[in-house]
């Protein structure tokens, strides 16, 4: 009779387990999206609203695609998480990961700090991934990053069958007077590792504040109606990061009515001004280092004509040392690693925990 038994016993463990290891996905429309700064957008998934469709540049309407900065949050008790997403290019890049420019990021909430957890790494177009398992069945909150240089067109979240996967139950990070960045590939999150490594994201969660990612690679030539989009934000802080892409010729053009047109609406808001970071090769290229030179002593004459019309909480940040001085922390001599991010992160924080407001 004891063989019966314990046949039985295994089957019940079999079944039991094989229920557990099913994995039921669900739609990630179904939970907040974090980093859009607006909720009218051409897709879910995008930076832009429909409105800018016929207006903007092709160059930055395309690359509004990208879901860089977006992140998904969640509270799951399952031992695991997968994820099926859909991206929209495809894109490759032969200095960037394809988890970085497709791929996704989960953090998790411990002791209330946000801890990487894993990735979820691409194969293609269309792609799955599980990307923990065999944790303890726990409660936990959850927050997945987007690809940074790719579009989402569709992204569901998997779970044990038997487990649940709810709204957030705490609101970190808060949603409440984000932080809004505007600028070019860097602050895209090029050439960061994965999503989770952009320094926005990094700052995002040393802050618990959300973070708005406008960059656009390449492309942020201080396009008046991305300045409108910005003034439509209510943020605790603007940062503006324009100067790798900008040339001096459209900083004089540009520059003082892209702040204007935020500053009217926002007019006690922090806004800061970054440098041009001080590239690696530029001890080499003496053509680009004079074009950082020249670019930096713009921006910096464009701050000190707002200061001395009286403009009021008007911030500038050196690029001195931005990435350190070892010159290790780009993947090209421009684009940063995981390591530049960090230290730009590093030196940004302190700013912007400074002057953001509750």
């Amino acid at each position: 009779m004891k063989t019966p038994v314990i046949l039985i016993s295994l089957l019940l463990f079999s079944f039991s387990f094989s229920i557990k290891g099913q994995i039921v996905y669900h739609d990630a429309s179904n939970f907040p999206l974090l980093g859009k700064a607006t909720e009218n957008t051409y897709t879910r998934y995008s930076r832009l609203p429909e409105s800018l469709k016929s207006i903007s540049r092709g160059p930055v309407w395309e690359l509004g695609k990208n879901s860089a900065g977006l992140a998904i949050r969640f509270h799951s008790n399952s031992t695991t998480i997968a994820a099926k997403w859909e991206v929209l290019t495809n894109n490759l890049m032969n200095h960037m990961t394809p988890t970085g420019t497709k791929g996704l990021d989960l953090y998790c909430l411990l002791d209330g700090k946000w801890t990487f957890v894993n990735s979820g790494r691409p194969t293609g177009k269309d792609n799955t991934a599980t990307i923990i398992s065999n944790m303890k069945p726990e409660e936990r909150e959850y927050m997945l990053y987007l690809p940074l240089y790719d579009g989402t067109v569709s992204l569901s979240i998997g779970i044990d069958s038997l487990a649940e996967i709810t709204q957030p139950k705490i609101n970190l990070p808060v949603r409440e007077k984000p932080i809004v960045f505007y600028g070019s590939s860097i602050l895209q999150g090029g050439c960061a590792n994965r999503p989770g490594m952009a320094h926005t994201n990094i700052l995002s969660r040393w802050l618990n504040r959300e973070c708005i990612n406008l960059g656009f690679s390449g492309n942020a030539l201080l396009d008046l109606e991305i300045a409108e989009l910005i003034s439509e934000v209510d943020a605790s802080m603007f940062v503006l990061d324009f100067v790798p892409n900008a040339s001096v010729e459209q900083m004089k053009e540009r520059a003082v009515k892209f702040y204007t047109i935020i500053r009217e609406k926002h007019p006690d808001t922090p806004i800061l001004f970054i440098e041009d970071p001080i590239f690696t090769h530029t001890r080499f290229d003496q053509q680009i280092a004079r074009e950082v030179k020249d670019k930096n002593d713009e921006i910096n004459a464009i701050f000190r004509s707002l200061k001395e019309k009286g403009e009021k909480n008007i911030y500038m940040l050196s690029s001195k040392d931005m990435i350190g001085h070892d010159a290790e922390a780009t993947v090209d001599g421009i684009h940063f690693t995981d390591l530049g991010f960090m230290r730009y992160s590093e030196l940004l924080y302190p700013v912007l925990k400074k002057h953001i407001k509750e």
